[in-house]
């Protein structure tokens, strides 16, 4: 028996047996602190937690009782649940065969409203067939009586227009032929029809005879031939002028042609090629006629043609071609006789009148494609892009200066620019020839100005004046160019820019480095192309004070004419056509101000240079050569400095060569001076690191204001003098053991070559036994030279710094005070 009741236990626990998921899902329903609701419950656990001791068994009686109570009432709710579930599946089916019959009752309504809503729908159709036939029948109708209104209205129209136009009552045509054209609009679609088609060729019938019956009125109110003309226009012709705007537009441009021709008839005659009155001296008669005849058209006919026929500016644009052509014809037959000044003088007045045309009509009937508007300038800031002034007001600004003069708005564009004095451009060329004439003149001028004047006065407190010929040049090109341009943006331009290249070109050589203080030698002159073939024992005469201060003016000239002759380019590029742009090329003339530069740097660096030679070649025979090295700087360079004030840039360079030539030089020099003893070497280092101070405040030496030399300058001449002191060191080094010697050597001077290596052996005055044993061991102790950076960075870093240098030379100096 018990037996049965342990499997029905275990059999009881294997149902209860709950997945993890049930059991956390009844816990949050039914959360619990009881430990028999827990999943992990243990009876052992539960009763020792009941009876923790022997003493509490005394109760154990209690307890039993409370659980069978416990027992108790959960029989009682199993029992209520198990019994409240027995009619549950019953009801479920009940509710489930009550909806399915509540579905049926609602799709059997669903379907008894679909079918009133097409019985509806049917009946609607059948009620508003009829109401739909009457809205055609209306619609049509108004359609009828419409086109009925309109036919009578055009039947009547066509019979009033055939019987006005005889009569000639225009007024009243005017109207009724719009009015009969909009009608017969509606008809396109009936033209099918014999009488709407008739009707419609008599309308095109009256339009060709009113045309060519007011083409018969304006010719007899203006014959072609003769000029007298009646006293003053009828309304007749001006209703005629209304009808035109309706008819073909080939009629209106026949009464325009007509009537400007016979209204110009007068001009052709005055002004014939063989008149006197038709040259270019007279040329103000031309406009002051035309001007005299728009006065009069506006007085007499002004209201007769329709204000947006812009007959006035037709009658000055007819005017303007017809003078165009007359001018070009007559300049060709008479072109030995066209002067410059009468040249500019018509086309002075003729770009005037253009002006006053622009000023009174709009431009809107150019329409040939020949003119177009004058293309806006983009903004800039260089000094050629002034607003131009006219042509007396240029003139008074060049005298006076562009900065004094105010700025003026721009002009608006000029819609009659050229229409007339476009005809001037193939004879520009007595222009260009003259431009040429006087800048050859102005050149010789200043040839001679400078011969006579002499070079310019030395000054300390300014930098190196500029030539003011330079500023005369730059000021005639501008007042050339602004000229030109109002001229033409053409081939002329082309051609005076040719010329400005010409002369830029004569003023570098003629003027600038024409005037070049020349090198003497005991064989005689040197030109500047041979200074720099100048052998190293030549004797050189040094600069006067004044010849210093002409090359640096020469070379503050040639660095303003290379900047403005840019501004040039770059102006006359805007000036010219977008054609023409790529044909404006002034670099030619930029390479040779800046050779010029070149040329006066390396005069300057060869005069203090020469200078500094005799003091180098007794090296090894004197000892103050230093302090006559330093002397010659400090006398040339603050002279250089001060009149190169303002091309700081430039004596930046000059520093630059000057370094880049005396410290080989000098190197060259140390190698001569052999054998050397041990004092001589620690003389040659004190005296190679004084120099390397001067040269290091070379470009401040004896000013007041004391900079800091540029950091490419100051590379040069810490790299070339290190050098040097490396080579006094590796001579001053004993040369056994030869192993640390050669390495001593190669740590010292990274170049590692072998001509050096001899020359310094020559210095320490070893015979040619050990010269040659110790050449052997230097080839073969020779490193491989690293690829990449690296090689480069790790032989700088055998360079000592300047720091340690100096420390290095202050115990040299105490040494040989010492030993003195």
């Amino acid at each position: 028996m018990e037996e049965e009741e342990l499997e029905f236990v275990e059999e009881l626990e294997a149902v209860l047996q709950l997945t993890p998921d049930v059991q956390l899902a009844i816990e949050q329903v039914f959360p619990s602190q009881d430990p028999l609701d827990r999943a992990d419950f243990n009876a052992v656990e539960y009763i020792n937690t009941l009876f923790p001791t022997e003493q509490s068994l005394a109760n154990i009686d209690e307890v039993v009782n409370k659980i069978r109570l416990k027992i108790r009432r959960l029989d009682d709710n199993i029992r209520t649940v198990v019994r409240g579930q027995t009619n549950v599946g019953q009801d479920g089916r009940q509710a489930l065969e009550e909806a399915q019959k509540a579905i049926q009752q609602l799709f059997g309504k669903i379907k008894d409203i679909k079918d009133k809503a097409e019985k509806s729908e049917q009946m609607v159709k059948e009620i508003t067939r009829d109401i739909k036939q009457l809205d055609h029948a209306k619609r049509h109708l108004t359609t009828s009586i419409t086109t009925l209104n309109h036919l009578h209205m055009l039947a009547g129209g066509v019979d009033s227009l055939e019987a006005m136009t005889r009569r000639r009552q225009y007024g009243e045509v005017a109207n009724l032929l719009q009015g009969v054209m909009n009608v017969l609009e509606h008809f396109h679609r009936y033209m099918g029809i014999p009488q709407i088609r008739q009707l419609s060729e008599r309308v095109k019938a009256a339009q060709t005879e009113l045309g060519q019956q007011i083409l018969a009125d304006f010719e007899e109110a203006f014959p072609s031939q003769g000029t007298k003309r009646p006293g003053g226009p009828s309304n007749v012709l001006r209703d005629a002028c209304l009808i035109a705007n309706i008819l073909d537009p080939r009629i209106k441009q026949e009464i325009i042609k007509k009537f400007i021709k016979q209204h110009l008839s007068e001009y052709l005659v005055l002004f014939q090629e063989n008149q006197d009155v038709a040259w270019l001296d007279k040329i103000d008669r031309r406009y002051a006629w035309i001007k005299r005849q728009l006065v009069d058209y506006e007085e007499k006919y002004g209201r007769m043609f329709p204000r947006e026929w812009y007959m006035a500016e037709r009658i000055a644009v007819e005017f303007c071609h017809i003078t165009r052509t007359e001018l070009a014809k007559i300049m060709r037959t008479r072109a030995k006789e066209i002067e410059v000044k009468l040249l500019l003088f018509a086309i002075q007045r003729t770009t005037n009148f253009e002006g006053f045309l622009a000023k009174r009509f709009s431009g809107c009937t150019l329409t040939d494609g020949t003119l177009k508007k004058p293309e806006s300038p983009p903004a800039s800031t260089n000094p050629f892009l002034e607003d131009e002034a006219a042509p007396e007001m240029e003139e008074l600004a060049m005298e006076k200066g562009d900065s004094e003069q105010p700025k003026k708005p721009k002009a608006p564009d000029n819609p009659f620019h050229g229409i007339v004095s476009k005809c001037f451009e193939p004879h520009l060329y007595v222009y260009i020839e003259s431009q040429d004439k006087n800048l050859g003149e102005l050149i010789d001028r200043f040839v001679a100005d400078f011969k006579a004047q002499g070079p310019p006065k030395p000054s300390m407190d300014e930098g190196g004046a500029v030539l003011p010929s330079c500023a005369d040049l730059f000021v005639y090109y501008k007042k050339c160019m602004v000229q030109c341009s109002q001229l033409s943006t053409g081939e002329p331009m082309i051609a005076l820019t040719t010329i400005f290249q010409k002369y830029l070109q004569e003023y570098a050589w003629k003027i600038l480095s024409g005037n070049l203080p020349k090198t003497t030698s005991s064989s005689g002159g040197l030109t500047i192309s041979s200074l720099l073939k100048e052998k190293e024992g030549s004797e050189v005469a040094k600069f006067t004070l004044e010849e210093l201060c002409l090359i640096c003016s020469i070379l503050s000239t040639a660095e303003y004419c290379l900047a403005t002759t840019q501004q040039l380019e770059e102006k006359l590029k805007e000036k010219v056509d977008v054609s023409l742009i790529e044909r404006i090329n002034l670099s030619g003339e930029m390479d040779t101000f800046s050779t010029v530069i070149s040329s006066s740097i390396q005069l300057l660096v060869q005069d203090l240079d020469a200078a500094c030679d005799p003091a180098l070649t007794a090296m090894s025979k004197m000892q103050c050569y230093v302090t006559s090295v330093i002397l010659h700087i400090k006398q040339n360079v603050p002279i250089i400095r001060d009149n190169l004030a303002s091309t700081r840039k430039y004596f930046t360079q000059f520093c630059i060569k000057f370094a880049n030539s005396f410290i080989p030089k000098f190197i060259t020099h140390l190698f001569k001076c052999k054998p050397i003893s041990m004092v001589g070497a620690e003389q040659l280092l004190l005296d190679t690191h004084s120099l390397k101070m001067v040269l290091l405040d070379l470009p401040s030496i004896g000013s007041q204001v004391v900079r800091k030399a540029p950091a490419s300058y100051t590379k040069i001449v810490v790299k070339g003098m290190t050098r040097a002191e490396m080579i006094l060191k590796v001579v001053m080094a004993p040369h056994e053991p030869l192993v640390v010697f050669v390495d001593n050597y190669i740590k010292l001077l990274t170049d590692c070559n072998t001509e050096t290596f001899q020359k310094i052996l020559d210095m320490k005055g070893l015979k040619r036994s050990e010269q040659s044993s110790t050449l052997e061991l230097f080839r073969q102790r020779l490193p491989t030279p690293p690829s990449g950076p690296e090689g480069s960075s790790s032989l700088s870093l055998l360079a000592p710094t300047p720091e340690q240098e100096s420390s290095r030379i202050r115990k040299l100096e105490k040494l040989i005070k010492k030993r003195l």
